[in-house]
This record gives C-alpha cells, structure tokens and sequence, in this order.
C-alpha cells in the first residue's frame, strides 16, 4: 500500500492541511514544523484541518491543533476542521477542542 501524505494548500490567508492517513507521535512534527513555517512567514492567519482521509488520530493530533490554536489567535486567526469521520470525531469531542476549533461541512 503507498504510504499517503499530508497537503498543504494556501488561499490568500488561509492554509488548508489534507491530513494523510494518521495523525500521530510519527507524523506530527514535521506537520507542526511546516504550519509553523508559514505562520511565522506571515502568509497565513487561518487553518483549515480536513480529516477526509484520516482514519487514526492519537494526542499528538490534538497537540497540534492546540498549538495552532495558540499561534493563531495571537494575530486574530482562527482554525477550523472539516470531514471528520466518528472515531476523530469523538476524540475532538473528548478533548474539548470543538469550544475553540470551529468544525465546518465544506472547505
């Protein structure tokens, strides 16, 4: 099977990150490393999360969006997540990040 990887596409300020497969201890790095690129580039003040294809998110994953979060809100940007199946789904719930991660139907 061929291993899938994480996108990254940027509209005007917004960057969206089609998240691959897994979001976890191996792969969240060098995703915060490359966000974090492009927000202290000054490029982006928004991120859209699109789980369409993510089946397994692990704390890492919520390391990450809550890291954003914190980058982001400093410069008035928000973050959002779209395309969530019910596994990831129940996590978010869990975590409590729906109360400052906007979830969203469409990209």
């Amino acid at each position: 099977m061929e291993k899938q990887l994480t996108s990254y596409s940027i509209t005007d300020d917004t960057m969206v990150v089609k998240l691959a497969r897994e979001l976890d201890h191996h792969n969240s790095v060098p995703i915060r490393e490359e966000i974090d690129r492009q927000i202290y580039s000054g490029k982006i003040r928004n991120i859209i999360f699109d789980f369409e294809n993510t089946t397994f998110m692990d704390s890492s994953g919520i390391g990450v969006i809550l890291g954003r979060h914190r980058i982001l809100k400093n410069v008035g940007g928000v973050i959002a997540v779209t395309n969530i199946n019910k596994s990831v789904d129940r996590l978010l719930t869990i975590s409590g990040i729906y109360k400052i991660v906007e979830k969203v139907s469409e990209v």
